[in-house]
């Protein structure tokens, strides 16, 4: 019984230390230990469900009031920056300042723990803001692409938390919470992550549930709505016009929406994972700018992937 105590007692910790670093949310005062940071490392894939559900109601609700699907990703990706404190996009743009740099190890974390921004923060920060924002206008399933972008994000993380990857210095959130999860870990949560994204793409799939999953506001565009068989496809064979642009279709892109999402945040993890192994060669290991970076490039490619379906 007192295991089992103790257990459940280090889960909400570490729910609280996601919390409490991951958002804006206050949980209070924590005592944070190598073990803490583990099960918070692990958490943080909860901890992005609940900013995707609080970003996809932003972009819902700004839809349904404006109709314009571009201001409603707009504000969106916004609120997630609101309620992240723009922790992550400070890491990509610190990141990009630290590789960009063509300096040694050393001299690249240095720039990188400065609080201005260079040149590469700036432009990667810019296209990366900018191909989220278009990429969820673009999407059919506006809502389902955020819960499962920020989801993904922080399974990033998670494996950039591997036991195999050090720290890249001895200081910092990085140095706390590198090589904390082993390897089976890192599965069963992404597992269990990839189980919950397709029970969700089954909820969306019910009557009831499609149209308000459905992020397609700006009616003066064609309405690909997504069907309540699965995600949204074009009939092959016919060219379709968005504006003065015309474009053939020869194929289908049509898969239920539980396939839909998991497949989605695989793409991301997959994504991120050549960028990691970029970052460690070059600092030799990761930092919490590091991870924010890989948090960012998987959500990203997500909402790519979503743009496209």
């Amino acid at each position: 019984m007192s295991d089992d105590k103790g257990s459940t007692s280090g889960l909400l910790t570490g729910l609280q230390f996601a919390l409490g670093t991951f958002t804006i949310v206050r949980v209070g005062h924590v005592e944070v230990d190598r073990a803490v940071a583990r099960n918070g490392i692990l958490a943080a894939p909860l901890a992005g469900a609940l900013l995707g559900v609080a970003a996809a109601v932003v972009f819902t609700v700004a839809g349904l009031l404006t109709g314009q699907t571009l201001l409603a990703a707009v504000l969106a990706v916004a609120a997630l920056a609101l309620l992240t404190r723009a922790l992550h996009l400070d890491g990509l743009a610190d990141m990009a300042d630290g590789l960009g740099s063509g300096k040694p190890a050393a001299a690249a974390l240095e720039i990188m723990r400065r609080s201005d921004i260079g040149p590469f923060g700036v432009v990667t920060l810019c296209l990366v803001l900018l191909v989220q924002v278009v990429a969820l206008s673009a999407s059919e399933m506006g809502a389902l692409a955020l819960v499962t972008a920020c989801v993904t994000g922080r399974l990033a993380i998670m494996w950039g938390c591997r036991a195999d990857v050090p720290a890249a210095r001895p200081d910092g959130l990085g140095a706390m919470v590198a090589g904390t999860v082993g390897r089976w870990a890192a599965l069963g949560v992404t597992t269990l992550s990839l189980l919950a994204l397709a029970a969700l793409g089954l909820l969306a799939e019910t009557d009831g549930w499609t149209y308000v999953m459905n992020g397609s506001f700006d009616r003066s565009f064609p309405d690909f709505s997504a069907s309540g068989e699965g995600a949204a496809f074009l009939e092959p064979g016919l060219e379709y016009s968005v504006g003065v642009f015309s474009f053939p279709l020869p194929i289908h892109l049509t898969a239920p929406l539980s396939l839909t999402l998991p497949a989605a945040a695989l793409a991301g993890l997959l994504a991120a994972w050549p960028v990691r192994r970029r970052a460690t060669d070059r600092f030799g290991g990761v930092t919490g700018d590091v991870l924010g970076g890989l948090c960012e490039v998987a959500a990203t490619a997500v909402l790519l992937v979503f743009a496209v379906v």
